[in-house]
């Protein structure tokens, strides 16, 4: 489990496709402190695991669907991407509660900047939209933010000059695409709901209308 604030931002030092799959390779420095072989581990977003590591950074092994749900396959060489490990059991939860676990990708459909901060408006499909709710939690590229409005077709979220300076984000630029990792409490909320309803609908009036 992650928490969506980043630690460092890594580079890509090189990405090797494979038959199935991939191997990425990141070069990195701060995040190496502790990290030891089968750690899991963010990098935009996404639960990986560590396969080796050295003084210079750390290898891992990304799964077709990964590469298929995620922008981790269109990367290259020297491409920042963020990274943060897992959380401690005796951490604290700054961010909200982030799985690692990618939802989809969208694509940034609008940068504007007022002052020193910058609202970031990211374009996906409904499927994921659905979860997307004013004020609430979303991670972006491992990051986590707060929505600062909902529109039909995207959603927005304002950033800080501290989270701007301190991950990838500030490179992005309109057309790019981003991990999307909706709020896992929606989820949650939308499957009981989804029980209930069920569960109300069946009733024994209803049985014995059906002819049981």
């Amino acid at each position: 489990m992650f928490t969506g604030i980043i630690e460092e931002v890594g580079e890509i030092s090189n990405l090797q496709h494979k038959t199935s799959g991939a191997m990425l390779q990141i070069s990195c420095k701060k995040i190496l402190d502790g990290l030891k072989h089968g750690d899991s581990i963010a990098v935009n977003g996404v639960c990986l695991t560590v396969k080796d590591l050295n003084k210079a950074g750390f290898s891992a092994d990304i799964m077709p669907a990964t590469l298929e749900s995620t922008n981790l396959g269109k990367l290259l060489p020297k491409s920042k991407v963020n990274l943060e490990r897992a959380l401690k059991v005796s951490g604290r939860l700054d961010g909200h509660i982030v799985q690692g676990h990618i939802d989809g990708v969208g694509a940034i459909c609008e940068i504007k900047k007022s002052d020193e901060f910058f609202t970031i408006h990211i374009a996906a499909k409904q499927e994921l939209l659905k979860y997307i709710v004013l004020k609430g939690s979303v991670a972006i590229d491992g990051i986590s933010l707060t929505v600062q409005e909902v529109r039909s077709e995207s959603f927005g979220v304002s950033i800080i000059p501290t989270t701007l300076n301190s991950t990838a984000l500030g490179s992005k630029k309109p057309g790019d695409l981003v991990n999307i990792e909706t709020d896992i409490i929606g989820k949650y909320v939308e499957k009981f709901l989804r029980q209930e309803k069920c569960n109300e609908t069946m009733t024994m009036e209803k049985l014995i209308s059906l002819g049981y």
